[in-house]
């Protein structure tokens, strides 16, 4: 279940980030909006999984609420989810090999 987070993660991340940095420039900017109904979606997919995720793996691995919380606020931020990823899930997914 980890490892899917972790994917899920970097996923949202990138998500968010053609979400922001490339659809919305192009909605907005050269007018051509498909682009961005299309990563939203996708997008907005990414974060509830992100998000539903933070809460299982955080319950059955026994999380403190400060560190489900982190993950709830990196889940809002761009860039975050691969911090939080880096920090949090890469070496909890190492141990557990």
């Amino acid at each position: 279940m980890l490892k899917l987070f972790r994917a899920t993660a970097i996923l949202e991340g990138i998500s968010y980030l053609a979400l922001f940095g490339v659809t919305m420039p192009l909605k907005y900017w050269a007018e051509i909006p498909e682009p961005n109904k299309l990563v939203g979606y996708a997008h907005g997919f990414l974060f509830i999984a992100f998000i539903a995720l933070t809460l299982i793996v955080g319950f059955t691995h026994k999380w403190s609420f400060k560190k489900v919380f982190i993950f709830g606020i990196a889940s809002l931020l761009p860039f975050a989810t691969f911090y939080v990823e880096e920090k949090y899930l890469r070496p909890e997914d190492n141990a557990s090999e």
